[in-house]
């Protein structure tokens, strides 16, 4: 099972929490982290995020990363959408 927690803050306060789940193993581990966040924003009513360079950089050694309004085309009423995988069994 593959499981990714996505998070809302505004001023250290937890807004909102989503996990996006995904068993269908036929599918790489990149397709399914892209899944789960167009997942998550769907659940939050967001435009998907704009992956930059030090998000994928955070993303590839710690299974996390937020995505801040530089990241979205649009503006958001949070400080920052964190994303982060939970599980990860094959």
């Amino acid at each position: 099972m593959f499981r990714m927690w996505g998070k809302l803050w505004k001023d250290n306060h937890l807004l909102k929490d989503f996990v996006a789940e995904n068993s269908d193993y036929s599918m790489s581990r990149t397709a399914m982290v892209f899944q789960a966040v167009e997942e998550i924003c769907q659940e939050f009513d967001l435009s998907q995020p704009i992956w930059l360079d030090a998000n994928i950089n955070e993303f590839k050694r710690h299974a996390r990363t937020r995505f801040r309004k530089d990241s979205f085309i649009e503006a958001i009423e949070f400080d920052y959408l964190e994303i982060h995988v939970i599980e990860e069994l094959y």
